[in-house]
């Protein structure tokens, strides 16, 4: 697959030289905060910083969450104490992983949320939506998008 001039290949990691694995480590120890450095992580990793450098602009981990699906959710929610955190509840139960959450100032007793959230059971997402919409405090559920 071709993407703006760049090969894309998936290797089993078993087959790569170590420095890539260890730059992947470097990688998630700087993403996850578990090191304050790149120089620090590069040592915790076992490899030059200039290694790490020529190569992590190049080396990604293919993920499952990568398959799955984005959808942005409308609510229309009541102005009442416990609401939102009962829909991210059901979200979070559902194994949804909120990317991001807009909240407008609530107006007349009710305030508009707007939900992205990454599903690994795209299939859910109808029920999803209906058990939002009969809980407590929300008004509307409308699925805006789906990728």
């Amino acid at each position: 697959m071709s993407e703006q001039g760049k090969n894309w290949v998936v290797v089993d990691a078993a087959v790569l030289p170590e420095v890539i694995t260890k730059t992947l480590t470097v990688k998630r120890m700087l993403a996850n905060r578990e090191e304050r450095s790149s120089s620090a992580a590069c040592r915790a990793a076992g490899i030059s910083r200039s290694a790490f450098y020529k190569y992590r602009d190049s080396v990604f981990l293919y993920e499952e969450q990568m398959q799955a699906r984005i959808f942005t959710v409308y609510l229309l929610l009541h102005d009442e104490a416990g609401v939102l955190s009962g829909v991210l509840h059901e979200l979070s139960d559902a194994g949804a992983n909120v990317l991001t959450l807009n909240q407008s100032i609530p107006v007349d007793g009710a305030a508009t949320v707007t939900v992205t959230f990454r599903l690994q059971e795209a299939a859910g997402i109808s029920a999803l939506c209906t058990a939002l919409s009969e809980r407590k405090g929300v008004v509307e559920v409308r699925l805006l998008s789906g990728t």
